[in-house]
């Protein structure tokens, strides 16, 4: 993930201001508008689309519980690493899911790299599977009176 903007952790004022910026956003994230910001001490604004308030919203309320946020496009190449590190997997079985096809990537040179939105598609699908199971142990147990 190049030039991306490394992560930060905000400080007890910026926590509180992006608690009081969520809030307000939240509030009015409905609208089909647009949002008009004014730059403090200036006559400059500037218009957010209505599109970006909701992401706008959720990093601010990422912020106000301290959380560390970055943002990544879909079409940002990752490592095997970066890519591991998403799917909370080790490097090794991250690798053998590229080998066997599972997830596509690219070479280059020896390194393997994987578009961002493949793995979150992966992800995205075994999560879906993950659900599936477990609903239908859950409907197993009390069909069998399991005490579920």
């Amino acid at each position: 993930m190049t030039n991306m903007p490394r992560p930060f952790v905000p400080n007890d004022q910026e926590k509180l201001l992006a608690l009081e910026s969520s809030r307000f956003l939240a509030a009015h994230l409905g609208n089909e508008g647009a949002l008009e910001v004014r730059i403090d001490d200036s006559d400059e604004t500037v218009v957010i689309p209505s599109s970006a308030l909701q992401l706008l919203q959720y990093v601010l309320a990422q912020m106000a519980e301290g959380n560390a946020v970055t943002l990544t496009p879909l079409h940002a190449e990752l490592t095997t690493q970066q890519a591991a590190d998403l799917l909370s997997v080790s490097r090794p079985y991250l690798v053998s899911l590229l080998d066997e096809g599972k997830i596509p990537h690219r070479k280059v040179g020896t390194h393997r790299r994987v578009l961002f939105r493949d793995v979150m598609a992966y992800k995205d699908a075994s999560d879906t599977r993950r659900r599936d199971a477990l609903r239908e142990l859950t409907e197993q147990a009390q069909e069998l009176d399991m005490g579920y």
